[in-house]
């Protein structure tokens, strides 16, 4: 039989959860439990990352860009560019009230002579967030390797800093396995500047067991852009607010010790024509968020 609910409403258990989630996170990053912390909440943009709908941005950039507008996106952060030009790109943001809300650059852009004209492109289309997607779990195998990873980043971070850029990194599943003992993501972020970013991606981590809340407690002002991906145990279609993440609590964290400046929407999974499954996400989303 089939079991799965297809609406765009939150799930049941996710509105029970929410007054008691938002208490709990009240409480988890300050002294006390007076709501005080609660006041000091910021409202935050919502972004889409432009993977979730990629072969519509193959196939149509202007049109797809123009649908994620429509939506009420805010603004987009780029996986590629698919063949356009910096200026391009920038004019297709402002035609349709769009800000660049951070670019999924390959770790090689960032090296040796391409990082200026790294730079120089993200300058133009209106990005100081430079997160890199991934670092290869083969190469990045031992406490030692991460904690050379993290002199890397803390390198490229002092570079790009003159220009009011950031860079950052984003997880999939291995940075929370252990290795001699230590949880790769750990070692990265306890030995990088407190300026790199991490982008949590909250699905990616779950799948790989590291859950998105302790992480913000221990490393609180880096969360500087957020993955918001859904994770169920139990269903493997659940989109954005019908799965197992405890998201009140995540988003009420995100608004107090986080220093969020973007939530970031990512869905890869193919239930939903993209275009539609970002919708209902967005969607969703403002359930838990108004506009």
């Amino acid at each position: 039989m089939d079991t799965k609910d297809n609406s765009p409403n939150l799930s049941r258990r996710t509105f029970l959860k929410t007054t008691a989630a938002s208490a709990a996170a009240a409480c988890a990053v300050g002294s006390g439990c007076d709501g005080q912390l609660l006041g000091k909440s910021k409202k935050i943009p919502l972004g889409l990352q432009l993977y979730s709908v990629r072969a519509d941005c193959q196939k149509d950039l202007p049109g797809t860009i123009k649908t994620v507008a429509d939506i009420g996106y805010d603004g987009v952060e780029f996986a590629g560019y698919y063949d356009y030009s910096a200026k391009d790109i920038r004019k297709l943001l402002d035609d349709n009230g769009l800000k660049c809300c951070g670019t999924h650059a390959q770790l090689d852009t960032l090296l040796g002579d391409n990082l200026p004209k790294t730079i120089e492109f993200n300058k133009i289309i209106g990005n100081k967030y430079l997160i890199v997607p991934w670092l290869d779990p083969k190469k990045y195998s031992s406490v030692e390797g991460w904690k050379k990873a993290a002199d890397m980043f803390n390198e490229l971070a002092e570079k790009v800093e003159p220009h009011k850029m950031q860079v950052g990194y984003h997880n999939h599943t291995h940075e929370f396995e252990a290795v001699d003992g230590q949880i790769p993501w750990d070692i990265f972020f306890s030995n990088t500047r407190k300026d790199v970013i991490m982008q949590f991606d909250t699905g990616n981590a779950m799948h790989g067991g590291g859950n998105a809340i302790p992480y913000l407690k221990r490393y609180p002002g880096r969360a500087i852009t957020v993955h918001l991906k859904e994770y169920s145990a139990t269903n493997k279609n659940a989109i954005l607010g019908e799965g197992d993440i405890p998201w009140e609590e995540l988003l009420t964290l995100c608004e107090t010790i986080g220093d969020t400046k973007w939530y970031i929407i990512e869905e890869e999974k193919d239930i939903y024509p993209p275009l539609e499954g970002v919708k209902l996400c967005y969607q969703n989303f403002r359930k838990l968020r108004p506009a």
